[in-house]
């Protein structure tokens, strides 16, 4: 029940960027006793920072809350699974457990295309929950992208 929750937040915060003409994806990160100690969303646009992911937004906050990069005990909720980029941010940063809703069958990289959150090989590896209002994440991506005004620019 909590994930859900913490799921709505996220979804918040994607739908926050909207109003910057980013990609709705919405973060947070939680600490232990599961107070919300960073929010982020996709601000590449509004930015220019092909490194502004939800998720980066995100820990860049809650390591300056916590005025620590290790995010051990913490708890990162995404509404897409994490891409290459962000599951290395999400590993250098030592966060043990990954919420996610939508699959990213394109650049996914927390079960989809690949695996790197919970790959053996790494020296870190999260548990990670996936789908948790999968579908609801996934109509916003859909509809944002189906919008003939954005297509045009994407």
């Amino acid at each position: 029940m909590k994930h859900e929750e913490w799921m709505r937040l996220a979804l918040a915060e994607a739908r926050a960027a909207l109003l910057s003409d980013d990609v709705p994806v919405g973060a947070i990160v939680l600490d232990a006793s599961g107070a919300v100690i960073g929010r982020g969303r996709n601000e590449r646009e509004l930015h220019r920072d092909p490194t502004a992911h939800a998720e980066i937004v995100a820990i860049r906050e809650a390591a300056a809350a916590l005025d620590d990069w290790h995010l051990t005990g913490c708890t990162l909720v995404v509404t897409l699974e994490p891409c290459v980029m962000c599951a290395g941010a999400i590993l250098a940063a030592r966060v043990p457990t990954v919420v996610f809703g939508a699959w990213d069958d394109k650049a996914g990289a927390s079960g989809s295309v690949y695996d790197v959150l919970r790959d053996r090989r790494m020296n870190h590896r999260s548990e990670v929950f996936t789908g948790v209002l999968g579908q609801e994440c996934a109509l916003l991506l859909t509809q944002f992208f189906e919008d003939p005004a954005r297509r045009a620019t994407r």
